[in-house]
């Protein structure tokens, strides 16, 4: 019985990168055997176990067997007689197939050493195509690993686009590609996910109305980089790092998508146009419920973000009403990093000056100022309270556009 270190353990220390997580497999035993020294067993569909001490996973070598669509279409096979390296051969990309003994001994079958120098991400073995989720996982490397140079090797590319011509892809369920999108646009480069996907043919599969965004132009005076598709990457570009606002701000121009092809460039009324693409989409994913909410925000109003400094009080409360601003800051905020990463994700204009947020931040708490309990006190009770908030809050707004002044436009 043999324990090795595997996996991104062992990766991310040759890229001394930050160890979150330590996986192990264990060679030579049997489960019966692991039990006998404390072991856990966690694992529904193959041998995995916690460490008695440090509850880390260490999973029996095993081997998989191609036995029908899709991602969980496998028969696992786990024995004693399974070898370090046939079980290292299962893996996805060569930089995940390595594995380190307990003196600190690298063991590299398939070259992950050499692709870490030469920054490539490349498959293991044909193996690689029966899994239609290594797609948004190659996707995802990508994503996290592009600061450093790395990309995707020409034959995991050609193999990609194979599976996805073979209709893998559509066996994915909504689940898995939540989790590999959601955890793919909280990486260092998000833009690089889509690209990758976009690349293969995968994103046509799972979003194809991102995809169908690629080409569609838009007015050079707004959009210098006139493909609405580079405007989405070049605003994932410039988005924090924060889920919702990440995808909020994928999603938020799927109205462009579909404008007829005689009003081009020109997208008006593709805020609205665009708010049954987002919930369709959100629904197919299933993604949570506050960030399909952002989103749906993002996609309506955007706009009137940019166009803050000539809006009316009136205006501005119903949008401040529309995001539940009052209630929700935080949802708010993001709503403001959202837009604020739309108007700069444009060619040259990556620095520019943003003041609209600050002035929506001020007319937030203008309008959350307003004291109902003064209010009441003045004998204001149920729908004439309603009408006495809205008009303090419609003065405390139109104060605020008297005083704050216009410094800057987008």
């Amino acid at each position: 019985m043999k324990t090795y270190l595997v996996g991104g353990a062992v990766r991310d220390r040759l890229l001394q990168r930050p160890i979150h997580e330590r996986d192990w497999v264990v060679v030579g035993a049997t489960e019966a055997e692991m039990l006998a020294r404390g072991f856990r067993p966690v694992g529904k569909d193959f041998p995995v176990f916690l460490h008695p001490d440090s509850s880390e996973e260490y999973a029996l070598a095993r081997t998989e067997r191609k036995s029908g669509h899709g991602y969980c279409g496998f028969t696992v096979y786990a024995s004693p007689e399974v070898t370090l390296e046939q079980d290292l051969q299962r893996r996805d990309l060569t930089v995940n197939a390595m594995a380190e003994t307990e003196d600190g001994q690298i063991i590299d079958p398939y070259n992950g050493q050499a692709d870490i120098r030469a920054r490539k991400l490349r498959h293991v073995s044909p193996a690689f195509s029966e899994d239609p989720l290594r797609i948004l996982r190659v996707a995802r490397f990508a994503a996290r690993y592009a600061p450093l140079g790395f990309s995707v090797a020409d034959e995991t590319m050609t193999l990609m686009q194979g599976m996805v011509d073979a209709g893998e892809v559509e066996h994915l369920v909504a689940e898995r590609v939540w989790k590999e999108v959601s955890r793919a646009l909280t990486e260092p480069r998000p833009d690089v996910f889509i690209q990758v996907l976009r690349d293969c043919g995968a994103l046509k599969v799972l979003l194809p109305e991102v995809d169908c965004l690629f080409g569609v132009p838009q007015p050079a005076l707004h959009h210098p980089e006139i493909d609405t598709g580079d405007h989405i990457l070049r605003a994932l570009r410039q988005a924090p790092a924060d889920l919702p606002v990440r995808f909020a701000v994928l999603v938020h121009d799927l109205g462009k998508g579909i404008t007829p092809d005689h009003v081009l460039p020109s997208h008006r009324g593709h805020e609205a146009a665009g708010l049954p693409l987002v919930k369709d989409v959100c629904q197919r994913l299933r993604v949570p419920n506050p960030i399909t909410a952002l989103s749906l925000g993002v996609c309506e109003y955007h706009l009137h973000c940019h166009k803050a400094f000539d809006l009316r009080p009136h205006t501005i409360l119903k949008i401040l009403r529309a995001l539940d601003a009052l209630r929700r800051p935080e949802r708010f905020e993001q709503f403001l990093e959202s837009c604020e990463a739309d108007a700069r994700g444009r060619l040259g204009l990556e620095d520019r000056e943003y003041p609209q947020v600050d002035y929506l931040r001020a007319a937030r708490e203008a309008a959350a100022g307003v004291n109902p309990q003064a209010l009441i006190a003045q004998g204001f009770e149920g729908a004439e309270l309603g009408k006495a908030l809205d008009r303090a809050r419609l003065d405390a707004l139109a104060t605020l556009k008297k005083t704050y002044g216009a410094p800057g436009r987008a």
